[in-house]
């Protein structure tokens, strides 16, 4: 489900662009701005230094061509090694990047290399525009006219993308690939099939104690949702009991292109109990669909449970629990189909 539009993104623009980030903030997009003009800087910079160097202390013909395809040309080079070498140099990284490392999730590289492309053509909008600058050349107009029209669709990719993801209200920025923790094979394999498929109604059960990574595990298979541009959320579990009582015919004012938990594509229900020491549940399932189910919000609040992807992040499990007591009970009394029910212990390695 998309809610990202064409007029959500003007606002956000419209936010980011005017006003002083001292009181407000700093937002994704925002920064995401602000490192493209600095890719942009990086380009136009070097290019008059380069330009003016060149015209005062030599003669060679066309000094504003070799000053911004030298610098654009320089960068391209330095990218390439940047993305290149632990790729193919570094024996550790190489490792990561066959499987055979540190990398727990293989990073999402047509993702990287797309990101690597974008900073390049940024670099070169800069160096082509400082060329135009120093002298007039109808081919580097053309030229720079060419990489306008190549940008603007990166350029709505990634703003659109970071709306996504800050909309998500994540509590700290993690892709997959960083979380680098131990897990068994069989779980793993659970994960990335969880991602990969993005039929609704899809639930995971992500068990775990203190430290096994559980949130940042969470966080990281939701980025790369938001990155794929689904609407997903962030909620802890004390949070989400207070929103069950919320009507959606009076939703809260929202930042543009946000969605609520109920009509986001997969949300993520953190610290629904504390696990480690804590061996019994602080909030049992009982309690929960007890909450869930109230009289002004019930049915509206267990069709969205049922019908959205949700990732459970849960303390201890206790095989020995009864039937009654456990998640994967209150789930199929929702409705969820026990094919729909996956279940991760961290704790298992």
């Amino acid at each position: 489900m998309k809610f990202v539009t064409a007029k959500d993104l003007i606002a956000q623009l419209k936010n980011d662009l005017i006003g002083k980030d001292s009181y407000r903030g700093v937002t994704l997009t925002y920064s995401w701005l602000a490192n493209q003009f600095g890719h942009f800087s990086l380009g136009f910079i070097p290019t008059i230094l380069i330009y003016t160097l060149l015209k005062a202390k030599t003669s060679v013909s066309s000094p504003e061509l070799w000053a911004a395809f030298g610098v654009w040309g320089g960068w391209i080079l330095f990218e390439l090694f940047n993305f290149l070498w632990p790729l193919l140099f570094k024996s550790e990284s190489k490792r990561k990047a066959l499987g055979s490392g540190k990398y727990t999730f293989q990073p999402a590289w047509l993702n990287v290399t797309f990101d690597t492309i974008t900073d390049l053509l940024y670099f070169g909008i800069g160096a082509l525009s400082a060329s135009l600058i120093c002298e007039f050349h109808q081919g580097i107009l053309i030229t720079l006219i060419v990489l306008v029209i190549l940008i603007s669709y990166p350029f709505y990719y990634w703003y659109s993308t970071k709306m996504f993801i800050q909309n998500a209200g994540y509590p700290f920025q993690l892709r997959l690939s960083q979380w680098n923790q131990q897990i068994k094979e069989e779980n793993k394999a659970l994960i990335l099939n969880f991602l990969q498929h993005n039929e609704p109604g899809k639930h995971m059960l992500l068990f775990g104690s203190r430290g096994s990574g559980k949130t940042m595990l969470s966080v990281g298979i939701a980025t790369e949702s938001s990155i794929k541009n689904n609407s997903c959320s962030y909620v802890t579990a004390v949070k989400l009991l207070c929103l069950f009582f919320e009507n959606e015919d009076n939703p809260p004012i929202t930042k543009p292109g946000a969605w609520s938990w109920r009509n986001s594509s997969l949300l993520v229900i953190d610290d629904i109990n504390p696990g480690g020491n804590v061996q019994d549940d602080i909030l049992s399932a009982a309690q929960f669909y007890t909450i869930l189910d109230n009289l002004s919000c019930g049915e509206i609040n267990k069709k969205a449970i049922k019908e959205k992807s949700i990732i459970w992040v849960m303390g201890n499990e206790d095989p020995d629990r009864h039937a009654e007591e456990r998640w994967e009970t209150l789930l199929e009394k929702i409705g969820v189909e026990k094919s729909n029910i996956t279940t991760v212990n961290l704790d298992a390695i």
